[in-house]
């Protein structure tokens, strides 16, 4: 994470999904993958997920938001952008830290699906035994 003269730059990773955000300093919206957030993620829940950061800290429509994310699904992408948010907003300002911190959005979730074992149908079911 570094920060630039037009913008300031975090990663956010979630499951299998990426997230690389650019928080400009001027007014704008949140793109995603250079189209609208609501065309990317239909569900408002989706959408007030990944603003809350901003709701937090009073920023929601003072910065435009540019996103490149890859990888994963909804659920994955929308934390990914959710922690790559937060992060950018601790660069911008360091006094959002403590409000972040406590609400737990500066902290990676590191659960990832389990990878599939030989012999199994998936990673921990079995085939039903059959004695006879």
């Amino acid at each position: 994470m570094t920060t630039k003269d037009t913008y300031f730059y975090a990663i956010g990773r979630r499951k299998g999904a990426v997230a690389q955000i650019k928080l400009f300093q001027s007014k704008g919206n949140i793109t995603i993958n250079k189209k609208p957030i609501e065309e990317v993620f239909p569900s408002k829940e989706s959408i007030d997920y990944i603003k809350y950061p901003l709701e937090l800290t009073k920023k929601m429509n003072k910065n435009a938001i540019d996103i490149k994310v890859s990888g994963g699904g909804i659920s994955g992408q929308s934390g990914a952008i959710r922690l790559g948010i937060s992060r950018a907003l601790v660069i911008s300002d360091s006094s959002y830290r403590s409000i972040l911190k406590n609400k737990g959005l500066l902290t990676r979730d590191s659960r990832v699906k389990e990878s599939k074992k030989y012999g199994l149908v998936k990673a921990r079911k079995a085939k039903q035994y059959s004695k006879r």
